[in-house]
């Protein structure tokens, strides 16, 4: 053979050779990329859409989820902000209408569930509270912040009562689950939660219903935020949510059908 032509062959063979080396590495890198969605939720469905998480990335094995739990309020301004949302839901509705207003999100939110208020005591209710008409005998009463949703419903439920509950009296938790705690931990005698919360903790402290009539409809929104770079998967965690998979997820931690 002569230069020239062992010169061609090897023209010819390099090539191949290439390919055949790079090739798999390139298509497993590709196998085990993951895209991660940030959640921002109200601090109340953090039992839940810790549930939903698992089941939505197992049917979604391309997908992770990140969440980030506070009070509605907070998380509004986290966005607004600048924090790196993909998600927002949130335990009313009203967050969506500053969120609309202030350009963050540009879609009305969808209703995935509902919710309402409980009274909660100490286990064995030793001040013998039994609504919340009686709360004039506790030292130490448990509400959210003024401005988180559990804060304004709370509010709304006092006011149907008629009670005015001295500032003095109160201990302000930074979201439900902080509320809750207070009561549970024994550091307050009361608190008024969420229903769900109370079911929870049903094991930590007594439930005392709160009637329909003096109740309130909590309803949670959830929607995509303006300026996600992960919008496809974003939304496909909100039709999971919505689907019959989600809302038996929710139904279990005590939620209601929107």
């Amino acid at each position: 053979m002569t230069i020239l032509a062992k010169a061609r062959s090897l023209v010819v063979v390099l090539p191949i050779f290439v390919v055949s080396v790079t090739a798999p590495v390139h298509a497993e890198s590709v196998e085990t990329k993951k895209v991660t969605i940030t959640v921002s939720a109200a601090a109340s469905l953090a039992k839940s859409y810790g549930e939903i998480g698992k089941q939505f990335e197992k049917a979604n094995p391309s997908i992770k989820v990140r969440f980030n739990f506070a009070s509605s309020s907070s998380l509004v301004s986290q966005i607004q902000s600048g924090a790196p949302t993909d998600v927002f839901a949130a335990a009313e509705l009203t967050s969506f209408d500053k969120l609309l207003a202030s350009g963050n999100v540009v879609k009305s939110p969808k209703v995935f569930a509902r919710n309402s208020m409980q009274l909660i005591v100490k286990p064995s209710n030793p001040l013998g509270i039994s609504s919340v008409a009686d709360l004039s005998k506790a030292s130490v009463i448990s509400l959210c912040a003024k401005t988180a949703p559990c804060g304004v419903y709370s509010a709304t439920v006092l006011s149907r009562y008629g009670v005015v509950i001295p500032e003095s009296k109160v201990t302000r938790g930074i979201d439900a689950a902080a509320t809750l705690n207070a009561v549970s931990t024994g550091d307050a005698d009361a608190a008024i939660v969420y229903a769900t919360d109370a079911l929870l903790a049903k094991k930590q402290v007594a439930v005392i219903p709160i009637p329909v009539g003096k109740n309130v409809k909590a309803m949670y929104g959830i929607g995509v935020v303006r300026g996600s770079k992960n919008s496809k998967q974003a939304d496909a965690f909100i039709l999971f949510v919505l689907s019959p998979a989600g809302q038996k997820v929710l139904n279990a931690f005590g939620f209601l059908a929107p």
